[in-house]
């Protein structure tokens, strides 16, 4: 257990692609910082079992590979790991204050990193068919899906960009929309409907994900107006009905959008000087791991900014309780 008069230069909280490049930079520019790992340790990737867009990798990555070989890199230099998720901060004073339960730790500079949870169906086998037909990110698995039939559930803008991208690889697209008008502004609006590979499914949701042992082989969908139920044969099922920042552990201390997400400023500052937002935690329009890696690179170096504008006795050290470089 952390001493309450131990203070970290740095705490990290999420252990996705923007944390562990947070943290790899932080360590290897300032002394040991904490990365706390959060309720999914390895984020998102660690339900995908294919990265084949993340530069470096030509032949590919399974994601729970990609972000082994990243906490490997960020344990190398010297990052300390704590497996938990936060459940109360004060960003009231500093030196910040994060409580796991009950044990309090200390920071001068807090980078949050915790990612953002794709909203699901609540179909029951979602989850478990990621990888495996099911996906929440057109961007990463359409390649797969070159020459099948899928499918896309939303009406919004996401939902209607996902459906256009997908129609580079797919055969038919056949989007399921609970209204029968899309939400979607109207510029996407028109491009999808006007898109002669998308085919739309009003007044209609999902009421079954079909699979067998290999993945994905079908959805039954509901009519709302007449409450018919078909089966419809499908490789794919896309499910884009938006995503929902980790931050309600933030709510009333850090500046947020409309959705939930942090507003970042100058790069990934937050309304308070010294805590830092990074991946998908700011951003609610790419969220991909690789945009998500760079601003965990900004964060870090935006930290380490900060902390070589603080006041410092260069008589404290890590062993002293301040944790700082000799």
């Amino acid at each position: 257990m952390t001493s309450p008069d131990f203070i970290y230069e740095t705490i990290i909280l999420g252990s996705g692609p923007a944390g562990l490049t947070a943290a790899i930079y932080a360590a290897r520019s300032r002394c040991c910082p904490l990365l706390i790992s959060g309720v999914q340790p390895g984020g998102q990737l660690t339900t995908t079992t294919a990265v084949d867009n993340y530069p470096g990798f030509p032949e590919g990555i399974d994601g729970p590979e990609l972000m082994d070989k990243m906490r490997q890199q960020a344990e190398r230099f010297g990052t300390q790991f704590i497996e938990g998720e936060v459940t109360k901060v004060d960003f009231q004073e500093r030196p910040f204050r994060i409580w796991i339960g009950e044990e309090l730790y200390r920071c001068l500079s807090l980078v949050i990193s915790t990612g953002a949870s794709p909203r699901l169906l609540g179909l029951g086998n979602e989850e478990s068919l990621y990888g495996r037909g099911v996906s929440v990110c057109a961007t990463c698995d359409g390649f797969f899906f070159r020459d099948r039939d899928v499918i896309v559930v939303g009406g919004g803008d996401t939902a209607m960009e996902e459906a256009v991208f997908l129609t580079r690889f797919a055969k038919q697209v056949t989007v399921v929309h609970r209204r029968n008008s899309l939400r979607a502004t109207p510029a996407l609006a028109d491009r999808a409907l006007t898109n002669k590979a998308i085919h739309f499914k009003w007044d209609s949701i999902l009421t079954e994900i079909i699979a067998d042992a290999n993945g994905v082989t079908g959805v039954r969908i509901k009519n709302l107006n007449t409450q018919e139920e078909t089966e419809q044969s499908c490789d794919g099922v896309f499910i884009a009905i938006g995503h929902q920042p980790n931050t309600s552990l933030f709510a009333g201390q850090l500046e947020m959008d409309d959705e939930g997400y942090l507003l970042a400023r100058n790069g990934t500052g937050t309304n308070i000087p010294g805590v830092f937002a990074a991946g998908d935690v700011q951003d609610r329009q790419f969220r991909q791991a690789v945009t998500a890696a760079g601003t965990g690179c900004m964060a870090a170096i935006q930290a380490e900014r900060f902390l070589d504008d603080l006041p410092y006795d260069p008589s404290l050290s890590c062993k002293k309780g301040i944790c700082k470089p000799q």
